[in-house]
């Protein structure tokens, strides 16, 4: 069983700054990518930003620098730090673990998906 939970989320003004973190947890061997995505209301779910387990990272142009991700494998844990938040920003983020590999033998890599954090960027 692997649950990935999100925290972090909140009510930001603009310009302002929230930090999000989501943990992995379970019977997990390894995972290839962790990211970062959003869906706003009434729009499709959108990419934020992805890290490899090797550290390279791939971020959506609406965010390049202004978000920054990071990982800590030890931990299974992913970091988003938002900085310059834009009313545009608003979503709810969810955390995703992408090729995750179980320690059950055979299973085949795998997609997980948090339940979501919602992010509120309004004055």
């Amino acid at each position: 069983q692997v649950q990935l939970v999100e925290s972090g989320g909140g009510l930001v003004q603009p310009g302002g700054s929230l930090r999000l973190s989501c943990a992995a947890s379970g019977s997990i061997f390894s995972i290839y990518a962790m990211g970062w995505y959003r869906q706003a209301p009434g729009k499709q779910r959108e990419l934020v930003a992805a890290i490899t387990s090797g550290g390279s990272t791939n971020y959506a142009d609406t965010v390049k620098g202004r978000f920054t991700i990071s990982r800590d494998n030890a931990k299974n844990t992913v970091y988003l730090q938002m900085n310059s938040l834009k009313p545009e920003d608003t979503a709810v983020y969810y955390c995703n673990a992408h090729g995750l590999r179980t320690v059950v033998a055979g299973t085949p890599p795998s997609d997980y998906w948090g339940k979501g954090t919602l992010v509120t960027v309004s004055s």
